[in-house]
Order: C-alpha cells, then sequence, then structure tokens
C-alpha cells in the first residue's frame, strides 16, 4: 500500500506541473517547492539543534503559535523550522519572526521525506489540527523522532475509521501522543485502538486571549469609527457580501461599517464599492480621505483584522455563507462581542458551542441577516450580553498550550 500511495504521490505531481500555467495559487504551489531543499541547506547546519512544525495552512499555523512561543521561551538553542502546504499560509507567514526557517513542505515521497530529514534533523516535530502526511511520519517513526499531533480534530467520516482506512491508521501510529480539541476526538480515536491521546483543547484560545494584552490602538480606526456603533466583517468572501450588501445599506446612520474581503483583490473589491449606496474609502487611500466623513471602510490591505476587532461593537465572520469553510470566530470572541456567521458552520465545534449557548447566530439568507443584525444594533442589552457570553467563552477555554508543553517535557 505504501508503494501505491507513493506512487500516486508522484503521478499528482505530475498532473499538478501543468496547472500552474492557469492558476496564480497553483503556480505558487509549484513553484515554491522547487526550491526547498536548497534553503534548508542554506539556512540550517549540520550542528543545529532544530524543531520542526508543520501546518497546512494559515489556520493551523494560528493554532501552532502558541506552542512555538512557549517552545522558544523553553529551548532558546533551538533553530525553529515551519513547513506549510498551501500558497495561502506560505505566503503571508514565510517572513514570520517567530522561525528560522518556513519553507513549503516538500511532496509526501519516501525520497523528499529522507532527504528533508537529514537536513532538518529536528529533535521534536508538531504536526498541527491534520494534514498527515504517510511518508513523512513513517520516516519519523523509523529514526525514533519524537512527534505529536496537536490541536488535533477527529470526525468519523474520515478514512482512519473507515474499513479501507488501514493504512492511514498506521500512519497516525507514528505519533508520540495525541492533543486533541475534544472528547468526540479522543472517542474516535479509542475505538481504533489509540489511548495515547490527551484533550487538550484548541490552542487558538490560547492565541486570541493574548491579544486583548496587546495594544490594539489603530489611529486610523479612532478617527474612522468615532463614537459610533461598529459593525466589523472579517474575512468576507463573495457570498457573505451578498447577504450582508442590503443592511450595509439601509443601516441607522450611526452605524459604520469595516469590511475586510478575505482575498485583495482590486477588481473585486471596486465591484463590491460600486453596489454601496453609502460613502465608502479603502484602507489604502485613507490619506486623501477625511476618514470619519465615511460610513465604509474597506481594508484592501492584510494583518489588521485582530486588532481591529478591537473596535467592533458586532462582528460577521465570513467563509461559512459558501463552502469554503469559516474563518477564525475566535479572534472577535476575545473581545466579548456578537458574533454572526453564515450556514455552514457543522465541521467548526467552536462555532457550535459558541451558538448553543447563544453568543453566535447563524445566518441562512440576506433577510436572516438583516433581521440579526437589526436586533444587534437596536438593542443594547441584547448585544452587550451576547458579548459577555462570547469573552467568557474564551476565558474559559484557555490553557491547552500549558497541557501540551507539559506533557512533552
Amino acid at each position: 500500500m505504501r508503494t501505491l500511495y507513493t506512487f500516486l504521490t508522484y503521478g499528482s505531481q505530475v498532473a499538478l506541473w501543468p496547472t500552474q500555467f492557469f492558476s496564480k495559487k497553483m503556480k505558487l504551489f509549484v513553484d515554491g517547492r522547487k526550491q526547498v531543499f536548497q534553503t534548508l541547506k542554506e539556512n540550517i547546519s549540520s550542528t543545529d539543534k532544530t524543531i520542526w512544525f508543520h501546518c497546512a495552512s494559515l489556520g493551523e499555523f494560528e493554532q501552532g503559535l502558541p506552542i512555538m512561543e512557549a517552545i522558544k521561551k523553553e529551548k532558546p538553542d533551538h533553530k525553529l523550522i515551519i513547513t506549510f502546504f498551501s500558497p495561502s499560509g506560505y505566503e503571508i507567514k514565510k517572513n514570520t519572526p517567530i522561525a528560522d526557517v518556513v519553507t513549503y513542505l516538500p511532496y509526501d515521497t519516501h525520497k523528499n521525506a529522507k532527504q528533508f530529514l537529514k537536513i532538518v534533523h529536528p529533535t521534536l516535530v508538531f504536526f498541527v489540527k491534520y494534514d498527515f502526511w504517510p511518508n513523512y511520519l513513517f520516516e519519523l517513526k523509523k529514526q525514533g523522532i519524537r512527534t505529536f499531533l496537536v490541536s488535533g480534530l477527529f470526525r468519523k467520516n474520515q478514512s482512519f475509521f473507515k474499513s479501507y482506512g488501514s493504512f492511514m491508521r498506521k500512519a497516525l501510529g507514528c505519533f508520540e501522543q495525541f492533543f486533541v480539541q475534544n472528547e468526540n476526538s479522543k472517542k474516535l480515536l479509542s475505538q481504533i485502538g489509540f489511548e495515547n491521546v490527551t484533550v487538550s483543547g484548541d490552542t487558538r484560545f490560547d492565541r486570541v486571549s493574548h491579544q486583548i494584552e496587546m495594544d490594539n490602538t489603530l489611529d486610523f480606526m479612532d478617527s474612522f469609527k468615532g463614537d459610533s456603533l461598529c459593525i466589523v466583517c472579517g474575512s468576507a468572501w463573495p457570498e457573505d457580501e451578498a447577504v450582508l450588501l442590503n443592511y450595509i445599506n439601509s443601516s441607522p446612520s450611526h452605524v459604520k461599517w469595516v469590511i475586510a474581503p478575505h482575498k485583495i483583490d482590486s477588481d473585486k473589491i471596486a465591484s463590491f464599492k460600486n453596489k454601496l449606496f453609502k460613502k465608502a474609502v479603502l484602507f489604502s487611500e485613507k490619506g486623501k480621505n477625511i476618514l470619519s466623513e465615511n460610513s465604509i471602510l474597506i481594508l484592501d490591505t492584510i494583518g489588521l483584522l485582530s486588532k481591529v476587532y478591537s473596535y467592533a461593537d458586532i462582528a460577521y465572520v465570513g467563509g461559512a455563507m459558501g463552502t469554503t469553510g469559516l474563518h477564525n470566530i475566535l479572534e472577535p470572541a476575545t473581545f466579548g462581542i456578537p458574533i454572526v456567521i453564515g450556514k455552514n458552520f457543522k465541521k467548526f465545534p467552536e462555532a457550535l458551542k459558541l451558538q448553543d449557548i447563544a453568543g453566535l447566530y447563524a445566518v441562512e439568507s440576506e433577510e436572516d441577516c438583516t433581521k440579526v443584525l437589526e436586533k444587534f444594533v437596536t438593542d443594547r442589552k441584547f448585544r452587550e450580553q451576547t458579548g459577555m457570553i462570547t469573552g467568557h467563552f474564551v476565558n474559559s477555554n484557555t490553557g491547552a498550550t500549558q497541557i501540551i508543553i507539559q506533557k512533552i517535557s
């Protein structure tokens, strides 16, 4: 089975090559892997002590970050190596100061795994949440390198729990310890014979809880918001913008909006802006405008959303109105504000839990969205009570990082 898997991996590598000519993202995916080994050789010597974190994309990086920070404090003499599978993670975090080296993960072949580990020679390895690569895992096990899964999340429809999943179950056997987000994940792993499981929770709670302790002041937000009520729409996709548009255009004059598109595409941003009836300004044009005179601020930049949420009275978090996946609801939750999302969020346990305790409201249509947002805008008591629930939710779920660090020491 491993031979067949490796053969298929080589085949997919060949099949993906021509896609770079039709997709900018795929070009980054293909080109980014060309110089990985050279980059590693230039930045890691045979005498370096290293620790390797693998993250599928940006969300997994955010989950891994609290552990990375704790590891750096505990082992300052080690180099931190971070790999990404997806361009959306690598391109945004390739210069992160937490790491000594950031690269794409080479394709999961036996040859690549041996070469990668020979150069990196880590003493500890962390896979974040998922992205299980059998050849890397088997080679890590063979070389006796301590390997952990952190913030793991398992569902019964995954291949591990199917009759045909023996190969992937074998790959799971390479982990020294599983640190999972919930009891259901522990139960599923137990059903297939794994008892080396600790329910540590989601490390993102630790990540976002630190945000409230930071200086989140943004001069442009002070100028823009003033004394108005502010709704921040984070990581909005076109499907999200479609259900928001009606209420944005019809909302009371004392309401201000910050729209942070998930993708910074100037044509799509211009198209959305043309549908707005109220005065709107792009972040990139803020120096040419008096911000307070605008009702809508569009963030055509990245890296500011976490701090912008601190100015929000209400947050709409994108991704779940379509099928791309819900974005991080914990970033706004840590500031104790009510959260609105789209309808497709069943794979996100933190959203399900927050909905159960009435800190989050999911909408299915433009009419739904308008009704919920209008309720939050007009009913201050309801808005503040809901926000208290979200803030408490974050505070009561921190501590995963400490559990993991204590367990691996």
